[in-house]
């Protein structure tokens, strides 16, 4: 269904209406701080990232109305503190838009979205005067695997790559003989760290190849889940248990999930 921007700015006005009821005469809503909103707002993103991978545009829309909840909820405190408030959270966005957006709002010609994403980040820098650190943007509380593709990124975006993306290749066979050296030696400490190097650089491939690696291991995750539930299942049918079975019949069961299951499963 698609309404009228009329239509639209309507239901974000009820929702504004709402919520300045709420933070008034619900005691939860009352009571709540940014710091006590964090926790749920990450929980929030988390089960909107799963709706998109499920494709479910219920539970999409669903989701999307929880973390947008929150985005009012925090211009509402920003409001109340007298900071900000929503008003001023959408002017600074589509100023910050028009402005990485030379190509559309400018004169600056791009011939491709890769060349957008450089500009970007080249922007982004300017925004501070060129003061600052080119990896300064990326969050300290990302998931590893996402901060690991989103350091690669930015660096890239200001010539720090490789040139031809075949050459990531040397760099992962080097970090796998470095893994194997370490676990040679015993040291937990060493071996943690090549494991890190490793992933590090298998991330820089997934990246070259233009692949995002946070998708393909959720992937590979989900797949994974399905083909064991598969063999669970099977056991479970004969009577028999996991635990009590050996790995040769489980690794049968597994291949037969594998023939039966679609290839995304």
């Amino acid at each position: 269904m698609q309404h009228t921007r009329k239509e639209q700015l309507e239901a974000l006005n009820r929702i504004l209406d709402t919520l300045d009821i709420l933070r008034v005469k619900c005691p939860w809503d009352a009571k709540q701080t940014n710091e006590s909103l964090r926790p749920n707002t990450i929980e929030e993103v988390y089960e909107l990232a799963q709706a998109l991978l499920d494709e479910d545009d219920n539970g999409i829309k669903k989701e999307l109305g929880d973390v947008l909840l929150h985005v009012l909820f925090y211009a509402k405190i920003g409001s109340e503190k007298d900071s900000f408030d929503i008003a001023d959270v959408a002017d600074a966005l589509n100023e910050k838009l028009i402005f990485r957006h030379p190509h559309v709002f400018g004169t600056t010609h791009v011939d491709n979205a890769e060349q957008v994403t450089q500009n970007w980040e080249q922007l982004k820098l300017r925004e501070k005067d060129g003061n600052r650190s080119v990896l300064a943007g990326v969050p300290a509380a990302l998931p590893a695997l996402v901060k690991a593709f989103r350091i690669q990124e930015k660096a890239a975006n200001v010539g720090f790559d490789w040139e031809k993306p075949e050459q990531v290749w040397q760099k992962v066979q080097e970090e796998t003989a470095e893994v194997s050296e370490a676990i040679t030696s015993r040291c937990k400490e060493d071996i943690e760290a090549e494991f890190g190097d490793l992933m590090f650089s298998v991330v820089n491939a997934a990246r070259l190849y233009g692949i995002n690696p946070e998708n393909a291991l959720e992937r590979t995750n989900r797949k994974f889940i399905s083909r064991f539930n598969y063999v669970e299942e099977k056991a479970k049918a004969s009577g028999r248990k996991l635990k009590d079975m050996q790995l040769s019949e489980m690794d049968e069961l597994w291949n037969e999930a594998k023939r039966s299951l679609t290839p995304d499963k």
